[in-house]
């Protein structure tokens, strides 16, 4: 069979990424974020590391910590159910650099 031209690359990457996660809640966390966040919140905050089940979050402004601050319980109870297992307790949103994001 001949092909006509190149396919897409994002069916063969489909399969391999989930496995190729790194294990733990953070990992999970920041998978699930933009879609618990939304593209607005997601493009201005992303989770940046975890410890005992708090995750923080950082921050491009002051004004968006103080904001997601107001919205934290929601998100995190969000996050909990959107992760295996649910482990997330709390947030904590800082200002910062988002260098690890993705």
């Amino acid at each position: 069979m001949r092909r006509l031209g190149p396919r897409p690359i994002a069916k063969a990457l489909e399969g391999a990424l989930p496995a190729a996660r790194p294990a733990g809640l953070l990992a999970e966390v920041q998978s699930a974020w933009p879609r618990v966040a939304g593209a607005s919140l997601a493009a201005a905050a992303s989770p940046v590391s975890e410890r005992d089940g708090t995750v923080t979050v950082a921050c491009e402004s002051g004004v968006w910590a103080q904001e997601l601050e107001l919205l934290g319980a929601d998100l995190a109870r969000r996050l909990d159910e959107a992760v295996e297992g649910g482990r997330v307790e709390r947030l904590r949103f800082v200002v910062g650099s988002r260098s690890n994001r993705r």
